[in-house]
């Protein structure tokens, strides 16, 4: 499986590298042009891409249809926030790369976090 950081690293938006690399290593098909708007924070340094991108991965793996079944992708959600806000103190692009951190670590601790909020879904 190739770390999403190295997709980035090869002209990838960090949300299209997150969901590359999970559906390569989850045999998955979700549309990595979903990510293509989220780079840089939406263009715009608020939501950083990854951490967009592991949410989108979430809902699209644990969501649902239709209002009338429960939404149980927004727990996944909530954890996934909950690691990088644990760790970096923001989810913000722009207060990210304030603090020194590197696309390439967000995007590896957003994957990660992301799997672990998964493996026992």
């Amino acid at each position: 499986m190739t770390k999403p950081s190295i997709y980035h690293s090869q002209g990838y938006t960090c949300a299209e590298a997150l969901i590359k690399s999970y559906n390569e290593e989850f045999k998955t098909d979700i549309p990595v042009a979903l990510g293509s708007g989220m780079g840089t924070g939406i263009t715009v340094g608020s939501l950083c891409g990854a951490v967009n991108a592991a949410v989108l991965v979430a809902g699209y793996i644990k969501g649902r249809e239709d209002s009338s079944t429960p939404n149980e992708a927004r727990k996944y959600s909530k954890e996934i926030m909950k690691k990088v806000r644990e760790e970096y103190n923001t989810e913000i692009c722009a207060n990210l790369k304030k603090n020194k951190v590197s696309c390439s670590e967000i995007i590896d601790f957003s994957y990660n976090a992301l799997k672990e909020v998964l493996k026992d879904a």
